[in-house]
């Protein structure tokens, strides 16, 4: 069944509905809300948060965007705040994460995939909020500019300089040997 029929018989009052489109949605929220704050708990937090938000405010959702651009606002917007309320701390827990999952066979693949993990979520807490959220919407959720100008409610340049600046920014953190030969200096 299509979103757009699931979110209809969710705004009126079938639970079945709006139970089966919170399922489809949970997964998406946690993983933007986990790569803006960083932390599992946080994550966890803010997913259920959003989720409690759409499932009593569903029957304000007006069908001028998709659901999903709407329920990524929530969850973005949520962590926005949470972001402003508690400056992000970089955590071991995801590290801890990655390697009791046992993804790869052997143990120096995982440790390097979680120190790649790791260095790139450090890279992407150190953006602004605003490219923050652009970057996780972009190139995690696989947001299009319009559903992320849509979600952010931001104009569609704008998002796109934020995304130009992020992605910028994050290959000066990144790989921080490649500034000095972009800007024709030599390191010593």
């Amino acid at each position: 069944m299509p979103d757009s029929e699931l979110v209809k018989r969710a705004q009126e009052g079938n639970q079945d509905a709006l139970l089966q489109l919170l399922r489809e949605i949970e997964s998406p929220l946690y993983r933007t809300a986990y790569y803006m704050l960083g932390h599992e708990q946080d994550a966890l937090d803010m997913t259920q948060e959003a989720l409690i938000r759409i499932y009593q405010n569903i029957h304000q959702f007006e069908k001028k965007a998709q659901f999903k651009t709407w329920a990524q606002r929530i969850v973005t917007n949520l962590c926005i705040d949470h972001f402003r309320q508690k400056k992000n701390t970089v955590s071991t827990d995801q590290h801890d994460h990655l390697l009791n999952q046992r993804q790869y066979d052997h143990v120096e693949q995982t440790v390097e995939q979680s120190i790649l993990k790791d260095e790139i979520q450090q890279a992407i807490s150190q953006l602004s909020e605003q490219q923050r959220a652009v970057v996780v919407l972009r190139y995690l959720q696989d947001f299009s500019y319009q559903e992320i100008a849509d979600a952010l409610d931001l104009p569609l340049n704008t998002v796109k300089s934020h995304l130009f600046r992020a992605r910028k920014e994050l290959q000066r953190l990144l790989f921080p040997e490649e500034e000095g030969r972009l800007k024709g200096g030599v390191k010593s």
